[in-house]
C-alpha cells in the first residue's frame, strides 16, 4: 500500500472518529431545546458534555491539518469550492464555544436563555452541513481540468446532499439521545430513552434510504458490507434502547456513525473529490497528495502523536464516566446564579 493510500485511511479514520465523539455533543446540543424542560435540566445535559466537547473537535483540527498536508490539492479545492457552508460551520463552531464558557457567567435569565438558544442552534446546524457537504464529496461537484471547482452554492443543495444532511442529523440526535440516557440519572434518562427511540426510528429511514442510493450510485462489494454493519448496528441500538441498555446502545449507535462513514470513503477512493463534469479531471489519492517524503515524515509524527492524544482523552472520559441529574446541580446554579 502506497503512503497516499495509508493517508487517505488516516483521514477516513479521523473524520470517523470526529462524527463518532462530536456527533453526540452535537446531539446533546440539540436535545437542550427538545428534550430539557427547565433549567436544571439544561444544566444537565450541558453537564454532560461539558468537560469533553472541546476534546471531541480535536478530531476535526487533526482531520483538516492532515488533508492539508497529505492532500494540498483536495484541501484547496474543497476549502475554496466549500467556502460559505464551511465558514458557516467555523462560526458556529466558534460561537458554540463561546455559549458553553459564558452562559453561566451571568445570573440573568435573559443571558442564560440566549446562550442554551446558541447553543441549540449552533449544534443543530453543523449536525445538518456536515451531511450536505459529504454527500456532495462523495457525490462529485463540478471540478474543471485545473482542479477548480466551478459551480455555486446552490449546485451543493441537490437531493442527494440534502439528504445526507437530514440523515447526520438525525443520527446524531440519536446518538445524543442515547448519550444522555447513559449519562443522567431520574426523569431525564427516562425521557432520554423514550426520545431516542422515535428519532432512531426516522434517522433508520432516511440512513437506508440515502445509503442504499450510495451504493447505486458508486459502491461495490466492500461498501455494501459497510451498508449492512451500519443498518444492522442501527436496529440493534434500537432495540437495545427499547430494553434500557444504554451501554449497548450508544455503543452500537456509534457502530452505526462509524460503518455509515466508513461506507461514504469506501464508495469515493480511490477518488477525493469527483468531478462531475469530466471523470479525468477529478482529484484522486495519486494528483492530490503531498510528495512522498513529506508522507513519510506526517507517517512518523502520527505514530508518536496519536497514542498520546487517545490515551489522555480516553483518561478523561473515565475521570467524568459517572451518570448527573438534577439533584446534582447546586440550588444556586438552578436559580441561574453564575458558578
Amino acid at each position: 500500500m502506497e503512503l497516499h493510500d495509508v493517508w487517505f485511511v488516516l483521514i477516513a479514520v479521523l473524520w470517523t472518529g470526529y462524527f463518532f465523539l462530536e456527533g453526540f455533543d452535537f446531539g446533546v446540543g440539540i436535545l437542550t431545546k427538545l428534550l430539557a424542560r427547565n433549567r436544571p435540566e439544561r444544566r444537565v445535559l450541558i453537564n454532560t458534555i461539558g468537560p469533553v466537547w472541546d476534546g471531541n473537535e480535536v478530531w476535526l483540527l487533526t482531520a483538516g491539518g492532515a488533508t492539508f498536508a497529505a492532500f494540498p490539492e483536495w484541501y484547496a479545492t474543497l476549502f475554496s469550492g466549500f467556502y460559505l457552508p464551511l465558514l458557516l460551520i467555523l462560526v458556529c463552531l466558534i460561537v458554540r464555544g463561546v455559549a458553553f464558557e459564558y452562559r453561566a457567567k451571568r445570573p440573568e435569565e435573559n443571558w442564560q436563555r440566549n446562550w442554551e438558544t446558541a447553543i441549540f442552534w449552533t449544534s443543530l446546524l453543523p449536525a445538518f452541513l456536515w451531511g450536505v457537504a459529504f454527500g456532495n464529496i462523495v457525490r462529485g461537484v463540478k471540478l474543471d481540468r485545473n482542479f477548480e471547482y466551478v459551480g455555486n452554492v446552490w449546485d451543493l443543495l441537490n437531493p442527494y446532499a440534502l439528504l445526507g444532511g437530514l440523515v447526520t442529523l438525525t443520527l446524531f440526535t440519536f446518538h445524543g439521545a442515547v448519550f444522555t440516557a447513559l449519562k443522567t440519572v431520574g426523569e431525564i434518562r427516562v425521557r432520554a430513552r423514550n426520545l431516542a427511540r422515535w428519532v432512531g426510528l426516522v434517522a433508520a429511514v432516511v440512513a437506508l434510504a440515502f445509503l442504499l442510493w450510495t451504493q447505486a450510485d458508486s459502491g461495490d462489494g466492500k461498501s455494501l458490507v459497510a451498508l449492512i454493519v451500519a443498518v444492522v448496528a442501527l436496529v440493534a441500538a434500537l432495540v437495545a434502547n427499547q430494553a434500557g441498555r444504554e451501554g449497548w446502545s450508544f455503543a452500537l449507535s456509534g457502530v452505526t456513525i462509524v460503518a455509515a462513514v466508513a461506507m461514504l470513503f469506501l464508495s469515493l477512493f480511490p477518488n477525493v473529490m469527483p468531478s462531475t463534469l469530466n471523470g479525468n479531471w477529478s482529484l484522486t489519492v495519486t494528483n492530490a497528495s503531498s510528495s512522498p517524503y513529506t508522507l513519510k515524515i506526517m507517517t512518523w509524527c502520527a505514530a508518536i502523536a496519536t497514542p498520546l492524544v487517545l490515551l489522555y482523552q480516553g483518561w478523561t472520559y473515565w475521570v467524568f464516566r459517572k451518570r448527573i441529574g438534577t439533584q446534582h446541580i447546586a440550588p444556586d446554579a438552578a436559580a441561574g446564579a453564575a458558578h
